[in-house]
This record gives C-alpha cells, sequence and structure tokens, in this order.
C-alpha cells in the first residue's frame, strides 16, 4: 500500500478476544503468537541443552551409566547428535529470533494494528507446535530417534533398515521437518506482506528500524528456502515407504539387494543445502538487525551507515542461495565449480565485514550505556568475527577437505550460527522484556548470565579448532579405541566441564526471566530512551497496538545525540523541529 493510505489497517483488523481460549491459546494477537513462539523456543532450547549435556558426559565418562538412561551405545550417542542438531537449528534458532520477537515487534514497529494475515500466522504457530511434539515422539517410538545426523544424508536416511532409529523414528523427523516447512512457509508470506503492506503513514522503507529489515529479508530467505526443504523431504518419504528411488541408488544392506536403483544421494545434498545455507542467514540476520539497533540505542549515536547496512543484509541474503556447494567439497565435485562456489563464498564476507565495521563505528566514540541488552549486543559481535574468521578457511577447497568433518566445523558454525544467533535472542530478550510483561529484568543476574556465557562460550567452542587441526573427527562417540586421539582427551575434558558450568548459568537467565515476570520493578514506557514506534504506546501495548489511534513516522528510526534537540533522542513520531541526522 502507499504508507498513507489506512485502508490496509481496517481490512486486517480483528476484535478483541472475549475467551481465554481465544486470548491465550488460539489467539490472532500476534503479540500472544509473538510469545508462544518464544516459549515454545525457550522449551526447545532446554531440550537441545540436555541432550548436548548427556553427549558431553559420554565423550569424557564413556562407561558411565546414568539413571533412568542407562549406558550410552554409540548409536544412542548420534541418536542425541541428530536431535540435539535438528531441534537447536529448528526449533531455537528459527523459531525465537522470527518467530517469536518478529511476531511481536514488526507490526508494531512499522505501526500496524496486527499482522495482514491474524488467522494464518495463528496457523503458522501451531504447524511449528505439532513439528516440534512430532519431532519429540520420535524418542517414544519403537526403534527410537533416528541416528542420521541433522541433515539427514541418505542412503542411511532413506532405508528404515539402515540401523537403529531409521524406522517409525526416521519417518516422524521427516514429517516433523515438513511440517516445520509449512508452519514456516505461511509465516514468511504474513511477514513480506506485513512489511509491504502494513506501514503507517510516513514509515517509508528506508525509515524502518533494521530490525524490521532483517526480519522482512529473513522471511524473504524462508519463502525461498523452506519450499525447497519441504519438497526434498515429501520425496524422501516416497523413498521410505512407497519404495521409489529419488535418493538411493543400486545399494545392498548385508548382501540384500534393497530393491531400489537410479537414485542419487548427492541431490539430496543439493536440495538440502540449497536450503541450509539460506538457513544460516536466517537464523543470524534477525540478530543482526537487532544488535544494530542496540549498538545505536546504547551509544547514544545514530548507525553508522544506514543505507549500507540495509544494502549488506540485502547483498548476504542474496549470495546466501550462491555458497550451498561448499558444504559439498567432499562429494566429489568439479574442480571447476569448487572453485566457483569457494569464490562466491569468500565474496559473501564483504557484506558482513562492512557490517562489523558500521557496528564498530557506531559504538567509536559514543555515549556507551553498559545495559544487558548492550553487553549481549557487543558479545554477538564478538563471537560473530570469532566465528566468522574461521569461515574463509573452510571456503578453500584444498583446507576443507583436511578440515571437513573435524571439530574445526563444529567450533566455525556453533560460534557463528549457534551462539551468536542466541546472543541475539539473549539480547532482544533483555532488552523487549520490558515491553512485553511491563516489568524490567534484574541487571545483576543478567550481569552473571552474561559473563557466565560468554566466557563459557569461548572455552567450548574455541578449542574445538584445535581438534579439527589435530585431526579429530566429529560424531566420534569415545575415544578410548582411538590412540592417535588420546593426547586430546585432556581438551574434550575441559570442554565438557565449561559446558557444565555454562549450562547452568542458563538457569540463571530461567530464573531472571520468570522472577522478573512477577516481581521485577515495573517499567515506564520507554526505560531505555529509544526512539522507534514500541517505545511510544502503553506498556505492555494494547491489543491494536496503539489503543485505536495509528501512528504517524516523521523521523528515522536512530535519531540521538542530535544538535539543537530538547533531549538526546528524537522520537519516530516527534513532529520535525529540528534537523535530524
Amino acid at each position: 500500500m502507499a504508507t498513507s493510505d489506512f485502508a490496509a489497517h481496517a481490512v486486517h483488523a480483528h476484535a478483541a478476544p472475549t475467551s481465554w481460549i481465544r486470548k491465550y491459546v488460539f489467539s490472532l494477537d500476534h503479540k500472544v503468537i509473538g510469545i508462544q513462539y518464544f516459549f515454545l523456543a525457550l522449551t526447545a532450547v532446554f531440550v537441545g541443552m540436555f541432550l548436548s549435556l548427556l553427549m558431553r558426559i559420554h565423550l569424557i565418562w564413556p562407561a558411565a551409566s546414568l539413571p533412568l538412561l542407562g549406558d550410552i551405545k554409540p548409536e544412542t550417542y548420534l541418536t542425541l547428535l541428530t536431535m540435539h542438531g535438528t531441534i537447536m537449528v529448528f526449533f531455537v534458532l528459527t523459531t525465537a529470533p522470527q518467530g517469536g520477537f518478529g511476531n511481536y515487534f514488526l507490526p508494531i514497529q512499522i505501526g500496524a494494528p496486527d499482522m495482514a494475515f491474524p488467522v494464518l500466522n495463528m496457523l503458522s504457530f501451531w504447524v511449528t507446535a505439532l513439528a516440534f511434539f512430532v519431532m519429540i515422539a520420535a524418542f517414544f517410538v519403537v526403534g527410537g530417534a533416528p541416528l542420521h545426523g541433522w541433515t539427514g544424508y541418505p542412503p542411511l536416511s532413506a532405508l528404515p533398515s539402515a540401523g537403529p532409529g531409521e524406522g517409525l523414528g526416521a519417518n516422524l523427523w521427516v514429517i516433523s521437518i515438513a511440517l516445520f516447512c509449512l508452519g514456516a512457509l505461511m509465516s514468511a508470506l504474513n511477514f513480506i506482506t506485513t512489511t509491504l503492506d502494513m506501514r503507517a503513514r510516513g514509515m517509508t522503507l528506508m525509515r524502518m528500524p533494521l530490525t524490521c529489515w532483517a526480519w522482512f529479508i529473513t522471511a524473504i530467505l524462508g519463502l525461498l528456502a523452506f519450499g525447497v526443504l519441504l519438497s526434498a523431504g515429501i520425496l524422501l518419504l516416497l523413498d521410505r515407504n512407497a519404495g521409489t528411488s529419488f535418493f538411493v541408488p543400486l545399494v545392498t544392506i548385508n548382501g540384500q539387494l534393497t530393491g531400489h536403483k537410479g537414485g542419487s544421494p548427492l541431490l539430496w545434498q543439493h536440495l538440502f543445502w540449497f536450503f541450509g545455507h539460506p538457513e544460516v542467514y536466517i537464523a543470524i540476520l534477525p540478530a543482526m538487525g537487532l544488535c544494530s539497533q542496540l549498538l545505536s540505542v546504547f551509544s547514544r549515536k545514530p548507525i553508522f551507515g544506514y543505507k549500507a547496512m540495509v544494502y549488506a543484509m540485502l547483498s548476504i541474503g542474496f549470495l546466501g542461495f550462491m555458497v550451498w556447494g561448499h558444504h559439498m567439497f567432499m562429494s566429489g565435485m568439479s574442480p571447476y565449480t569448487a572453485f566457483a562456489f569457494s569464490v562466491m563464498t569468500m565474496v559473501i564476507g564483504v557484506p558482513s565485514a562492512i557490517k562489523t565495521f558500521n557496528w564498530l563505528g557506531t559504538i567509536w566514540r559514543g555515549h556507551i550505556r553498559f545495559t544487558s541488552p548492550m553487553l549481549f549486543a557487543l558479545g554477538f559481535v564478538s563471537l560473530f568475527i570469532s566465528g566468522g574468521i574461521s569461515g574463509p578457511f573452510l571456503a578453500q577447497p584444498v583446507l576443507d577437505i583436511q578440515l571437513h568433518d573435524t571439530y574445526f566445523v563444529v567450533g566455525h558454525f556453533h560460534l557463528i550460527m549457534g551462539v551468536a544467533s542466541i546472543f541475539g535472542i539473549f539480547a532482544a530478550t533483555y532488552y523487549w522484556f520490558p515491553k512485553m510483561f511491563g516489568r524490567m529484568m534484574s541487571e545483576g543476574m543478567a550481569r552473571w548470565h552474561f559473563f557466565i556465557t560468554l566466557i563459557g562460550t569461548y572455552a567450548i567452542f574455541m578449542p574445538m579448532h584445535y581438534l579439527g587441526m589435530a585431526g579429530h573427527l566429529r560424531r566420534y562417540s569415545q575415544l578410548t579405541e582411538l590412540n592417535y586421539l588420546h593426547g586430546l582427551v585432556p581438551v574434550q575434558i575441559f570442554m565438557s566441564y565449561a559446558a557444565f558450568i555454562t549450562i547452568a548459568g542458563q538457569f540463571i537467565f530461567l530464573f531472571n526471566l520468570f522472577w522478573s515476570m512477577k516481581f521485577g520493578k515495573k517499567a515506564s514506557d520507554n526505560p531505555w530512551e529509544a526512539t522507534t514506534l514500541e517505545w511510544t504506546t502503553a506498556t505492555p501495548p494494547p491489543h491494536d497496538n496503539f489503543g485505536g489511534h495509528i501512528p504517524v513516522v516523521y523521523n528515522g528510526p536512530y535519531e540521538y545525540s542530535v544538535p539543537g534537540a530538547p533531549r538526546d533522542y528524537i522520537m519516530q513520531t516527534d513532529p520535525s523541529t529540528v534537523t535530524a541526522h
């Protein structure tokens, strides 16, 4: 729509709910749906952490017998690895930044009363929740959960007789991924339409906060990527249950022909990684947008190079679809093809570097306020740089062939995709909690949480790079049978103890979250003295976000320290009385 046209707001409006179920369960309110996504991701992250805890225990005490669980066999370890990766990537890193905070704050930040399609929004959450329940159900069926890894490579994932957990558990895994893709596609359509069609008067694209740009670009990536993964999942289900051979060539198991022929395991790899590398940016772009926001807010300075930041995110989204082959250098691809993917992978580092230097330019000589959201934003920048530095090594085929499938890769993607994105989630929680729940979180507990998590993260994942360079392969469940790895056992022990402490530190966050909902200090409407539209409305926001008044936008989102202004910030809704930046 034209941003001056209010008709779109009226078309998409809906009445406030009157029953408890319509208000809190099957709600059409984007704010309630955002909170539902947030708590779904919170549940998933603690499940994922528990699985990683079991893996860490087994790596340093392989003979230990755990209460209720008994011995962890090698196949059990692979099951834990598979489900940890799947739950974290899909139900945490994809769900919380986009589904949680994006759903809650995108409409408010652009001045809309709700998402464009409220019913579709509700459906997208419940399909995603169903996908999570189906995934967890795989633990409890005959044979247990699958062990084919979170990437689901065939023929291991395509043959029910290939190993423990590859029967009904693997079917549930594939069905869960397909359901998640459906929910993500519905959500992506909603985000794109809302951003383009529901902006308030004066909210041009170049006046949107960088958070909105990040959610918008992420939605475009999701629309293009999840459809491919959904198609691949359907084909994999057919291979498993209908006798087709999309991914299974002529193979034998225990000397017996499988009845398949003509399929290509590499086809799955191409389809999966065509989704899989954009998924990295689906997880990290919302954190990039948020941390850009926070560095400006708490440095009391305009963001350095706003348009450059927008174009950098657009470039990352575009180039993200051109580099999937760097996950497949070991697949036997042509050296010329590998060279092309290598060059494109190096090129995508340019917009990432632009964003990094712009973040540094934003905080340079700023009046920095070291609040908990700012600390986690700075932690995000640190992790993004540390994890990103190892990327160019893996982008070179000659080096990747040595480092592929080692702990070097595990350390790289956990830093840049996993924990960096989670630091963005923590920063968003501490920043927006006052607006969502009307109370402040404890700054003291937040600082303990930050330092334990940051130090613990580096203690866990930096040594993985050294393990990888020493030839330590990933997915090994124990090191007792491998003489050449015995010298690396002390490093594994150090990492495991660091993981135990870091996981314990997350309970500080959990306690702070729920304690502050009830006993936290009451928050004002704008406790951070920020400029964007969510801080102009009541706390928590009313049903239609702005109490029947649709805001009019006069300024950009980062007007801080403007000369001649009565305060050190100018709200987006303040009529222009001085010349903004």
